[in-house]
């Protein structure tokens, strides 16, 4: 029986590897697990607005990214039904960000989670949480 980890690692391979959007990021993945994910990534000049800083889109997708491949690490299929984001600090072309995603909550239907985006020098530049809906249906991996 395969162990909880390599189910993770396979389930986020199934999803990455057609996650356009993820990969136009450039999100490197650093940990899959149940319930878990750290991603990391780092900011482009392409990816600023008006004042020259990222723009809160960017956190916010790579956030979601983290959050996305936690939450279906299981092995259910999840989707998000309410999500919701902090900017704490502002985010600079060059700066490396990693998203921490970590499992609060699983019942059967719901599950809650948290991501924690820092940048290169371990400062928290975002605060997201996120709840999915878990489907019926499982991975085929």
């Amino acid at each position: 029986m395969e162990n909880d980890a390599t189910l993770a690692t396979r389930v986020v391979d199934a999803m990455f590897n057609h996650d356009a959007f993820s990969q136009w990021l450039g999100i490197e993945r650093m940990e899959d697990g149940p319930g878990r994910s750290v991603l990391r990534m780092t900011v482009r000049p392409e990816m600023t607005n008006g004042f020259g800083v990222a723009h809160g889109g960017i956190t916010f997708s790579f956030a979601d990214s983290a959050f996305a491949f936690a939450s279906n690490s299981h092995g259910r299929k999840s989707v998000s039904i309410e999500t919701s984001i902090s900017h704490t600090v502002a985010v600079h072309p060059g700066d490396v960000l990693t998203a921490t995603a970590e499992e609060e909550h699983l019942s059967n239907k719901i599950a809650n989670y948290r991501v924690t985006v820092t940048n290169q020098d371990g400062v928290v530049v975002a605060l997201f949480k996120g709840i999915v809906y878990r489907m019926g249906r499982e991975w085929e991996v």
